[in-house]
């Protein structure tokens, strides 16, 4: 089974598929293509990812992609881990299209925390976060893209509850592979 075809659910906790770890200075993407992971773009000078950076496989977003995921922990992995974790929220956010017309589609970026981080078990919604947390998550998205023409807007923080609605909305119906 390859990594974008596990399920988004197990036990309970979501999975995410680690691509690029906290302190990266390049996006790391996995190309299925190839089945391997690959640099997608460096970012602006200075800029490294605060938190370990990923997708919700068995679902595709807007854009194609699958769900994007910030893994909120004080720790970094590594591209191709899968981690267990628990939905916090949802950072709401619409960008350009990607084809000729431009069309505005939706790229959200869940907030989820592993289970496996007991420093962080107290932790049950992003809208618990310090607003200066979210504020700089916010700038993160917006500065690491501001070279790339994808035009990112914010449209707001949603809880847990709202996070799981936009999961269960792009998952991808599961087939008879295991």
């Amino acid at each position: 089974m390859d990594l974008i075809s596990l399920p988004a659910w197990s036990r309970g906790l979501l999975h995410v598929v680690v691509e690029t770890p906290r302190g990266a200075g390049v996006k790391v993407k996995l190309d299925p293509d190839l089945g391997a992971f690959t640099v997608s773009r460096p970012l602006p000078a200075g800029m490294v990812y605060p938190y370990d950076f990923g997708f919700v496989p068995g679902t595709r977003a807007p854009d194609g992609d699958p769900l994007d995921a910030m893994v909120y922990w004080d720790v970094a992995s590594w591209p191709g881990v899968v981690l267990e974790c628990r939905v916090l929220g949802v950072l709401l956010c619409d960008q350009a299209g990607k084809t000729k017309q431009k069309r505005r589609e939706r790229n959200d970026r869940l907030l989820v925390v592993p289970d496996a981080a007991e420093r962080s078990h107290q932790l049950k919604s992003a809208l618990k976060l310090e607003r200066r947390v979210r504020e700089e998550l916010e700038s993160f998205f917006l500065a690491s893209t501001a070279l790339e023409g994808k035009d990112v807007h914010v449209l707001g923080w949603r809880g847990p509850a709202e996070a799981r609605r936009l999961i269960a909305a792009h998952s991808l119906p599961r087939t008879g592979r295991t």
